[in-house]
């Protein structure tokens, strides 16, 4: 346009100043020091962006560019990331759904609510089981949580919704870590952690077994947050068109991003596998220090502006490294429950 109709013509119609266009070119010819910093810093971001598998928004991101030496406020880098139209995943609405718990087997108590916070790994884990929705039907998921480290230490999946689904969960926790005796257990009343060959499977690993109240979902909060994270970041971003498709997935998700990658804002910007070994690393230089490893947490609670907190949402206390004893029998028998077929359906 500017080659039929001169400068100062194009200008007095837009209703802008002769110099603001020339400033303006000038500008796109030759950005300043800012503008390239800018454009060095989209590009990172867009990059920090990828490898989070377009999951992360401007918070993470600025995690992650202080994890690299880089100090920038958030919203320069939110005003970026909306330039190049990126954003973390939406969190919409999850609802949480119970799980149906009138069966005639015993039920445990809720050791969890007395329980004092983990101050090393292995000393309470939570285990949930949730369904993902595929074109061949339904594929089942159980999974264990250390509530320490926020780990998944433990997973398995079925076109079955039975106790063999959470057992062979168990198991695959059981070998890789090999817990200490008297572990806190924590789980729903569903049929599958009631039944007697988990009851069983859980003694002869002296672990003692915590189930949430009758219908409270929030008893087991950090694993119903890891279910909201998994299908908010994957589950519901894909359509599965098989059980196989995924099963492949959901373990590139567990082992290959969230163990050991993704940020976890309760952790102080690290992942839990980082939390664990900068934990180990810090327990090894308590043996010369009295300070121990609290401070790795305290500094993680600092960092996001808030207390510790338990799983259940009320504030942490109580003595550090205390256990309530394994009993023969650490389950109360509920007459009441008439027996029941109905699958969990969460």
């Amino acid at each position: 346009m500017k080659t039929e109709h001169s400068i100062a013509l194009l200008c007095e119609t837009l209703q802008v100043s002769a110099s603001g266009y020339y400033d303006w070119t000038h500008r796109l010819s030759a950005p300043g020091p800012r503008a390239l910093e800018n454009e060095n810093l989209a590009r990172e971001i867009e990059g920090i962006h990828a490898q989070s598998r377009r999951t992360y928004g401007s918070p993470r991101i600025v995690v992650a560019l202080r994890a690299r030496g880089r100090r920038h406020g958030r919203n320069r880098v939110a005003r970026l990331m909306k330039h190049q139209g990126l954003c973390g995943r939406p969190r919409g609405r999850y609802r949480v759904q119970t799980t149906d718990s009138n069966h005639h087997h015993p039920i445990a108590p809720n050791r969890l609510a007395e329980a004092p916070s983990a101050t090393v790994p292995n000393q309470i884990w939570v285990a949930d089981i949730t369904y993902i929705q595929t074109r061949q039907g339904w594929l089942y998921l159980a999974a264990i949580l250390d509530l320490y480290s926020r780990k998944i230490v433990g997973w398995a999946m079925s076109e079955s919704i039975d106790s063999a689904l959470v057992l062979s969960a168990l198991s695959m926790a059981l070998i890789h870590r090999d817990p200490p005796a008297n572990l806190l257990f924590h789980s729903d009343r569903g049929a599958q952690y009631a039944a007697g060959s988990f009851r069983d499977a859980l003694a002869r690993a002296s672990l003692v077994p915590s189930m949430s109240r009758r219908g409270n979902c929030y008893d087991n909060a950090a694993m119903e947050s890891f279910w909201s994270t998994l299908k908010l970041e994957l589950v519901y971003r894909r359509d599965f068109a098989t059980h196989q498709q995924a099963r492949a997935e959901i373990f590139d998700y567990i082992e290959a991003f969230y163990n050991r990658d993704r940020i976890h804002t309760a952790l102080g910007g690290l992942s839990p596998t980082a939390f664990e070994l900068a934990a180990a690393e810090s327990r090894t230089a308590s043996r010369r220090s009295p300070m121990g490893v609290e401070p790795l947490r305290d500094a993680a609670q600092r960092t996001h502006g808030r207390g510790p907190q338990r799983a259940t949402g009320a504030p942490l206390g109580g003595a550090a490294g205390t256990r309530a004893p394994s009993e023969a029998f650490p389950f109360s028998q509920d007459t009441s429950r008439k027996p029941s077929n109905n699958p969990k359906t969460n």
